[in-house]
């Protein structure tokens, strides 16, 4: 009988870095202690809202055509609000992706004269041009609709209330915050961060809407946005509440009048919400949803392990191994572009789809610099899988995000460490 005792052999990981990785995970017990409390709680969440709506068998059937009176869709985004603490949902997968999503919610609430405040700084570049920041006038941003744009920085890395108080005016309709970092060197807003901007702005005005890009969020507190009072939410179903099944897709989440506004927009007026066939994609949203706190742990340990193995060979990380998480996203600064290029090819060669190739810088659309991408996933684009990304210009910083299984974040990382080790960046 064939033993197969030293497996990571066969993947060319020499033994210091193995040596290395069961240091690691000796050091971060604590943590991963931590994250498998939140996904019991959030676990358990999902399991109550999928009992209160009577989710059987016959709501995994789909629809064609015009999708009326499907009862599956309708059953699946009552289960979403309640999982999220809100009024209501819309769930489908003829959301293209994350940044639709946020666009749909954009669209569907502002009105010309109204003004978008973003208090976490400027939002993900994919938002740039529906905003209007950049691109090609007469496009369609909201600019060109008469919908202003304004941005508090963030102070010192954290939400600046005082600013907030200050930059609301009488135009002001909403509020937005991105929970994630994105690819910027700044903490994620917390559940508690959400809850006081919140309070601050309907304080001064509350029919202002308060907006939050929920992407890389969901599942990694025990609360969501909503239940801090956002009045909408959105985020990608090949993300974190997808659970890695879920072929395409987003969800919006918030208030009843919020999301029947977005509906028009979605589909059109008068009709919103009741047409959208599901094409026989009901029950993987199901399962993905009901799979997604146990996934978004594993993709949370392997982070950790990330953050504290690179640490220790001499990397910037953040967060810490023992900070506090809020989204799923990695960052280790390299301070060169070999290295940063090295590690996300690294990644590549551990992941179980496309090991064999070798990503390369490019010029993505949306994206102010080159960027390498490096993502051996079953779903393309799918971010809960795990994935690299490196913009490539200074500081050559990485994020890392994703995972189904902690084994396989652990082996991509691994993979990566080798990588550096081979062309001498690091000394192993």
């Amino acid at each position: 009988m064939k033993h197969r005792i030293n497996i990571y052999g066969e993947f060319g990981i020499k033994e210091p870095i193995l040596a290395l990785a069961r240091e690691t995970e000796e050091a971060v017990k604590d943590a991963f202690a931590r994250i498998e409390a939140v996904r019991e709680v959030n676990q358990l969440k999902v399991i109550r809202a999928l009992q209160l709506e009577k989710v059987s068998d016959s709501h995994f059937a789909g629809t064609t055509g015009y999708g009326y009176n499907d009862r599956g869709r309708e059953i699946m985004e009552a289960v979403y609000a309640h999982a999220f603490g809100c009024e209501d949902a819309l769930v489908r997968h003829s959301i293209t992706c994350g940044s639709h999503a946020l666009a749909l919610c954009l669209y569907g609430i502002l009105r010309p004269g109204d003004e978008l405040l973003s208090v976490t700084g400027k939002p993900y570049d994919t938002l740039d041009e529906v905003i209007g920041i950049r691109g090609k006038p007469g496009s369609g941003s909201l600019k060109d609709f008469g919908i202003t744009y304004r941005q508090v920085e963030l102070k010192a890395g954290e939400i600046d209330f005082k600013a907030i108080t200050e930059a609301i005016n009488e135009r002001t309709r909403m509020v937005f915050l991105t929970r994630s970092r994105g690819y910027a060197n700044r903490p994620p807003a917390t559940i508690e961060q959400i809850a006081r901007v919140v309070e601050t702005v309907k304080a001064i005005n509350k029919d202002i809407l308060v907006m939050v890009d929920n992407c890389y969020g969901e599942f990694v507190e025990t609360l969501e946005p909503t239940d801090a009072g956002a009045d909408v939410m959105a985020g990608s179903l090949i993300k974190n509440p997808g659970g890695g099944i879920v072929p395409a897709g987003g969800y919006i989440a918030g208030t009843r009048e919020a999301v029947e506004m977005i509906s028009y927009r979605m589909t059109l007026p008068g009709i919103g919400r009741e047409v959208g066939a599901t094409l026989g994609q009901n029950r993987l949203m199901f399962q993905g949803f009901f799979l997604a706190p146990h996934i978004v742990a594993e993709s949370l340990k392997g982070a950790v392990f990330t953050a504290e193995i690179m640490r220790r060979l001499g990397f910037e990380t953040w967060p810490g191994p023992f900070d506090q998480r809020c989204d799923l996203i990695q960052a280790i600064r390299f301070d060169r572009e070999d290295a940063v290029i090295a590690f996300c090819q690294g990644i590549q060669k551990g992941s179980p789809v496309d090991s064999y190739v070798t990503p390369e810088p490019w010029e993505m659309p949306g994206y102010d610099a080159p960027v390498i991408m490096a993502a051996g996933a079953f779903i393309q684009g799918s971010s809960i899988e795990l994935s690299a990304d490196a913009p490539i210009k200074a500081p050559y910083t990485a994020y890392m995000q994703g995972g189904l299984v902690y084994e396989h974040v652990k082996l991509g990382v691994m993979s990566a460490i080798q990588e550096l080790s081979l062309r001498g960046i690091i000394n192993l």
